[in-house]
């Protein structure tokens, strides 16, 4: 068996300062179903008002490109449905996501490092240090 590892970063159109703990509530259900779809884990994620991170184990079956794509996607829809007035004053249009992220393999580093780097972003599991 095997487990692929990516940290993954995604950025908001115009790289507004859009993301609120409100934000990211709904962003997060959005990606813990997607992972569930394609038969991943979120096994972290955080974020800061310009961008989010995200430590996703996808299996080798799963084209990240594709999960990229529909974490991305379904998060954008989902934000939209719920017309938050802190994205709709700073963002227009449809997107919500810049087209670009980064997309980093973990699987030469301990998790455990890449999960506190994670955690240390504003709104991760812990408190920064």
């Amino acid at each position: 068996m095997s487990s692929l590892q990516a940290h993954l970063v995604f950025v908001p159109k115009y790289r507004r300062g859009v993301i609120t703990e409100r934000v990211f509530a709904l962003l997060k259900s959005a990606w813990e179903q997607v992972c569930a779809d394609f038969e991943c884990e979120l096994r972290e994620s955080g974020w800061e008002t310009d961008h989010v991170h995200l430590l996703v184990s996808y299996p080798p079956k799963v084209a990240l490109s594709r999960l990229i794509n529909s974490l991305k996607g379904v998060s954008a829809r989902r934000l939209r449905a719920a017309n938050l007035p802190e994205v709709k004053t700073k963002l227009w249009g449809e997107h919500f996501w810049s087209p670009s992220y980064c997309a980093v393999s973990s699987g030469g580093a301990p998790l455990e490092t890449i999960k506190r780097y994670i955690e240390a972003q504003r709104g991760g599991a812990s408190s920064p240090p």
